[in-house]
């Protein structure tokens, strides 16, 4: 039975634009939107979903985004159409959950892999704003649709050359229906505003915006370190070291490799997931390892020495750390093997500077896609500590040489330690 979605739409009295027509006609079990902002790709999704709902029994929809608060968004915009419709069939209306007398079921979920799990036979799963949904959600995910043989639709605007939006649109081959909408080609946005957001945004942001673009952001932190990756493998390795960035929610990040003879730090490992506790962190990382850790971390800290690793706090000074990371790049001391840290490398092509000019938000970057980029800051701060400096070329004796010896400190407990001693009166 096709669904009428098309006559829906103009019945709500909208008139659908010639995209919107080829995606509520659409019939192909995986579709990947790639529209700007403010071309009505929400709209037209909604749209979908409830007909869906309301024309084919037992019809389950499961919508996820980044945030519990973005899915909602995109179920308030279900619901007022479904308002306007009297409410045909009702049996449930939550704040995030339509249920229908013929079974079928539309909800909104936050971005969390456990909640998801819980939901078989799904009809149709929506991934909303999904250059920004984490890589490994969507593999949970897609394992979920291979019974019910359910349709797949991901909507987003472009956000950098990373994650599986970008991907399956580059390398998905002929498993996706692409549809591509720039704001070329929405009446509603005139020519005379896109030029006022170019010039308000700049170019490579107004592309991303407004063409569809998968572009590398201007203010990168990090622009030069894919050019530290190499085929490899590694050469023998004489000192193992690592980094760590502790995270829940956020990331759990560990990267590590070793130092050869020359100095040059080589990265051959990486350990990149969410929501998983600190034990299975610790039974998938080597012990064998000198492990430099995020210093606000000390409870994760004492539990790992406990379970035998050798674990040291590093400094978590943000601007020595950047430039300690950087000084290894530019000196060609900083070699990542090819597909040994895909996570890392993904994050430096967002990680960027913010576009505030005031000393604290200026010269810090935007603290977000930052998980592994922070271990790699935490394990060459350490190792480079006291060297910061120093001359940085690559055949420089004195960046790859020992550290300079610290200053001899008196002991505490000294005779002519004055603070030792209580004064009679």
């Amino acid at each position: 039975m096709k669904v009428p979605a098309v006559h829906l739409m103009r019945n709500l009295g909208l008139e659908p634009d010639p995209w919107q027509v080829e995606v509520l006609d659409s019939t192909q079990p995986r579709l990947l939107l790639n529209c700007c902002r403010q071309a009505g790709k929400s709209t037209v999704v909604a749209l979908l979903a409830l007909a869906e709902a309301i024309w084919q029994r037992g019809t389950k929809v499961i919508i996820v985004s980044r945030s519990l608060r973005q899915s909602t968004e995109l179920f308030r915009i279900i619901t007022d159409f479904y308002t306007r419709l009297e409410e045909p069939i009702r049996k449930r209306l939550t704040k995030g959950e339509l249920l229908l007398n013929n079974t079928s079921r539309i909800v909104c979920l936050p971005c969390k892999e456990e909640t998801i799990r819980g939901f078989s036979s799904i009809s149709l799963l929506i991934l909303d704003e999904a250059a920004r949904v984490p890589d490994d959600l969507y593999r949970a995910v897609r394992p979920m649709l291979a019974v019910s043989n359910g349709r797949l639709i991901c909507l987003s605007t472009p956000q950098g050359k990373r994650g599986f939006f970008y991907e399956s649109w580059v390398k998905g081959g002929d498993d996706w229906q692409r549809i591509e909408v720039p704001a070329a080609m929405i009446p509603r946005i005139k020519p005379a505003l896109l030029e006022q957001e170019r010039r308000a945004l700049g170019d490579s942001y107004f592309r991303q915006e407004y063409c569809c673009s998968f572009e590398s952001l201007e203010g990168l932190v990090y622009p030069e370190l894919p050019g530290c990756v190499v085929t490899g493998p590694a050469p023998a390795l004489k000192d193992r070291v690592g980094g760590m960035d502790f995270g829940y929610r956020n990331p759990f990040a560990a990267l590590w490799g070793g130092l050869d003879r020359d100095g040059i730090l080589w990265l051959t490992h990486e350990h990149y997931h969410r929501q998983q506790p600190l034990s299975y962190h610790a039974a998938n990382l080597p012990r064998e390892v000198r492990w430099f850790l995020d210093p606000h971390g000390a409870a994760e800290r004492a539990e790992l020495r406990v379970a035998g690793f050798n674990a040291r706090p590093a400094n978590a000074s943000i601007r020595p750390g950047i430039a300690a990371v950087q000084g290894r790049i530019r000196a060609g001391t900083l070699r990542i093997v090819k597909n040994a840290c895909p996570n890392l490398l993904a994050e430096a092509g967002l990680y960027r500077y913010g576009e505030a000019q005031d000393e604290k938000s200026g010269e810090n970057p935007i603290g977000e896609y930052d998980h592994a980029l922070d271990a790699l800051r935490y394990l060459i701060v350490s190792l480079d500590r006291r060297r910061l400096a120093l001359p940085t070329a690559a055949d420089s004796p004195l960046f790859h040489g020992p550290p300079p010896p610290a200053r001899p400190r008196k002991r505490w407990l000294r005779f002519d330690n004055e603070k030792l001693w209580q004064r009679l009166q």
